[in-house]
């Protein structure tokens, strides 16, 4: 099994609409590099935290598993949606998603100058400066350790 961080704005999709929703296809990758993780190294079952990202204060706020591989994401098709490529095609599909399922939102978000606060985190991805990528893989010991604080 691995880990996983995926941002999201909460004002786009929060932990509380995964939440409400319980399950939701995870659309509008458009890096070449996360749809890659997505597509080789992502796995049903895997677990992955919630942060939300491009807010104040961004962080984790809870975790979700991954139920469903990597397939087409659709909004690529469709002109007049947002995550709309001409490049991309049904027959040759440029962009993928994966469906992920609410597990548990966390009491308090661990904000990302939290996180900077603990030399077990020095490595996390989402830690390095210029770091913009909305998926990022992570070790079971630095996944342990925010659970940890999430339940705090």
């Amino acid at each position: 099994m691995q880990h996983w961080l995926m941002k999201s704005e909460p004002e786009t999709y929060s932990i509380d609409d995964l939440k409400r929703d319980h399950i939701e296809p995870w659309t509008g990758i458009r890096n070449y590099q996360v749809r890659n993780m997505i597509r080789n190294d992502m796995r049903v079952g895997d677990l992955a935290f919630f942060y939300h990202s491009n807010c104040k204060p961004p962080g984790v706020v809870g975790t979700m598993e991954i139920i469903k591989t990597a397939y087409p994401d659709p909004t690529a098709f469709d002109p007049g949606h947002i995550y709309f490529d001409p490049k991309s095609s049904p027959n040759n599909p440029r962009w993928l998603m994966v469906d992920v399922k609410f597990k548990q939102k966390f009491s308090r978000l661990i904000s990302l100058d939290e996180l900077r606060q603990h030399p077990e985190l020095k490595d996390l991805l989402v830690l390095r400066k210029g770091n913009r990528l909305s998926i990022t893989p992570m070790n079971e010991k630095e996944w342990d350790f925010i659970v940890t604080l999430g339940g705090k």
